[in-house]
């Protein structure tokens, strides 16, 4: 079956033992429960983590008026923009002091390069995330279906053993960081 929101969904319902959706706007307490929390449920946690498969990076367009004050210029974030990873200018995609205000990016930089997370189709969600995100469901839904508030306990429990694992898995996918200014470290020479 295709990752979509309603295989989603309907996998989170069956970890509660309630009946899977057909659709989300069949009627039922399950379709109204799942349509109502999966939107929110899916983008809190892709803006958890700096998920590999949902960062990009795009060079920003300089809008033409500038700051009040603070910076000296402002640029258009892509529409995608769920969360701002690091800024950066001259082909680099991090190292700028920047800040975001009103749906604008501030810096003293003419041209920035921004690393951000966006929401993908759930067809690209990878395994590890599409886990993660049943099991974070299955807790939201969980209260509101079966009203049995320490199985609800116990599904969240699990739902962070999910995401812990899956931010391992993805944060095995890159180099890890190193190390770039620590006092201690100059210090020394």
């Amino acid at each position: 079956m295709a990752l979509n929101a309603l295989a989603l969904c309907s996998r989170a319902l069956l970890k509660i033992g309630a009946q899977p959706i057909a659709s989300l706007e069949e009627g039922t307490a399950e379709a109204e429960v799942a349509a109502n929390l999966y939107p929110a449920t899916r983008d809190a946690l892709l803006s958890a983590h700096p998920w590999g498969f949902a960062s990009a990076q795009a060079t920003l367009p300089r809008l033409a008026a500038s700051p009040v004050a603070d910076y000296a210029y402002a640029f258009q974030v892509p529409a995608d923009l769920m969360r701002v990873l690091s800024a950066g200018a001259c082909g680099r995609g991090s190292g700028l002091a920047y800040r975001l205000d009103e749906q604008r990016l501030l810096c003293d930089s003419p041209t920035v390069v921004l690393s951000y997370l966006f929401r993908p189709d759930e067809s690209r969600f990878p395994p590890h995330f599409a886990a993660a995100l049943v099991a974070r469901l299955a807790a939201e839904f969980c209260l509101p279906l079966t009203e049995n508030s320490s199985r609800t306990d116990m599904l969240y429990r699990r739902a962070d053993a999910e995401l812990e694992a899956a931010r391992l898995v993805d944060s095995q996918q890159d180099t890890p960081r190193a190390i770039t200014d620590f006092p201690l470290i100059a210090v020394r020479g």
